[in-house]
């Protein structure tokens, strides 16, 4: 959350709104209607649901206010303009306030298929669509709460969960395996790769074995966790978490699925 970032937020005019650039709005344009495509038999029911409810603009890059408008209808959160990477101390406070973080920088063109930092096409397409929706709300906002009052090493354990669900996330479905996970749904490559990759491993959603798995913002994840159903993650949301946490940190981390970062090329 802290680490550096060579993109900067644009901030919002005095009415609250950004002006985005023509280049910026082709990204979205052209992000937006690849994914679209490759999405289709790939993204959960849940997720298509949200979109259409969203109804995002196909041609420019959405007003926050765009956003809110629905949100606050349907779950009761919001999208907040935050500048590029914020610390987990702003982060779950702003989830546990059910505010959902937003960079307001878009990728450009050669990062087109992956992007490590979480810009507007991530967030707001990843994202919001799923924020419409009471079990992924729900386990977000429980997830933000817990965070907030989590000591530094207890954060680093709940980031792992986080990211094979909220970011990388697989769910079962009766039509076959769908992505759910935001990260998995902004990104052209990894939408693939998670599927259709013979370079992964799709493993049953245990939360105390994700809590346990490392992982890398860098690279094509090596490993997902797949839940057994959408509503599942009521389920989790329930569940002793910090308890959980604790007994992770007892038996330790799994033995990473890469290489370090120096060692990796080559």
């Amino acid at each position: 959350m802290t680490k550096k970032t060579r993109y900067e937020s644009h901030q919002p005019d005095e009415c609250g709104r950004v002006n985005w650039s023509e280049r910026e709005n082709k990204v979205w344009a052209a992000l937006l209607q690849k994914q679209l495509g490759l999405l289709q038999g790939r993204a959960c029911d849940e997720y298509i649901h949200g979109l259409e409810l969203l109804n995002l603009p196909a041609e420019r890059i959405p007003q926050l206010s765009e956003v809110n408008s629905t949100l606050i209808k349907t779950t009761g959160w919001q999208v907040k303009q935050v500048p590029s990477l914020i610390n987990f101390d702003d982060f779950f406070r702003l989830l546990a306030n059910k505010q959902f973080p937003v960079a307001t920088f878009i990728r450009s063109d050669e990062e087109f298929e992956y992007l490590q930092e979480p810009d507007i096409f991530h967030e707001i397409f990843g994202h919001c669509p799923l924020l419409t929706n009471p079990a992924f709300a729900h386990f977000t906002h429980t997830y933000g709460k817990l965070g907030y009052s989590a000591s530094k090493q207890d954060r680093a354990f709940l980031a792992r969960l986080y990211w094979f669900t909220v970011e990388f996330g697989l769910v079962n479905t009766t039509e076959g395996t769908r992505i759910y996970g935001g990260g998995l749904l902004s990104s052209p490559g990894e939408t693939i790769h998670a599927l259709e990759s013979d370079d992964c491993v799709h493993a049953a959603m245990q939360p105390l074995d994700a809590l346990r798995t490392p992982y890398r913002i860098d690279i094509m994840q090596p490993i997902y966790y797949v839940l057994d159903s959408f509503d599942s993650l009521f389920d989790i949301a329930e569940m002793d978490i910090m308890t959980l946490v604790e007994r992770a940190k007892n038996l330790g981390l799994f033995d990473p699925r890469f290489l370090p970062k120096e060692k990796q090329a080559g």
